[in-house]
């Protein structure tokens, strides 16, 4: 006869666990799912912000490697005497104070095209010194010169930083 409380009580709690555990199973999938839609909404939200920043930077970017580009930047800065190390040094401030004003843009690219960008400035402040090394070299003047003919023969590092950069911005779409 004791078999039958227990059975009775097996009967009544057997149910309430299940349902017990059925209700938490739901609710705890219910609060992941609305904790994912928020985390998803302040994603959306938070691009939606920073997007305008990030195409800013790439066009500064952008901007900053057409200024260094040796054929836009021998035309645009004239030599201010003859020497011709004063005008690499003239030269190489330039492209270097151009990047010290672009630094900040550094967070909104990625760490790839971040050092895409100071490679192509690296390699062509180094085209510039490389050039000014060489025999044919005596004045200013024939520096652009030299400078200009060696890039009729190759690509500009910047050129391959700004497909670089292009090509990242085409990502963001």
């Amino acid at each position: 006869m004791e078999s039958i409380p227990i059975i009775e009580l097996l009967s009544y709690t057997l149910p309430a666990i299940v349902t017990g555990v059925v209700a938490y199973y739901f609710f705890n999938l219910h609060i992941k799912n609305e904790e994912g839609r928020r985390r998803y909404l302040l994603h959306k939200e938070a691009q939606k912000s920073a997007l305008p920043l990030r195409l800013q930077a790439f066009e500064r970017m952008t901007l900053y490697m057409e200024r260094i580009n040796p054929t836009k930047l021998l035309i645009r800065i004239i030599p201010l005497s003859q020497d011709k190390n004063d005008y690499e040094n003239l030269i190489i401030a330039q492209i270097e104070q151009e990047f010290e004003h672009n630094l900040s843009q550094q967070i909104y690219v990625s760490d790839e095209c971040w050092t895409i960008i100071v490679t192509a400035k690296n390699a062509t402040i180094q085209m510039i010194r490389k050039a000014n090394r060489s025999d044919r070299v005596d004045s200013a003047d024939k520096l652009r010169e030299v400078l200009l003919n060696d890039l009729m023969e190759k690509q500009s590092p910047s050129n391959a930083a700004l497909a670089y950069i292009k090509n990242e911005v085409g990502q963001l779409w």
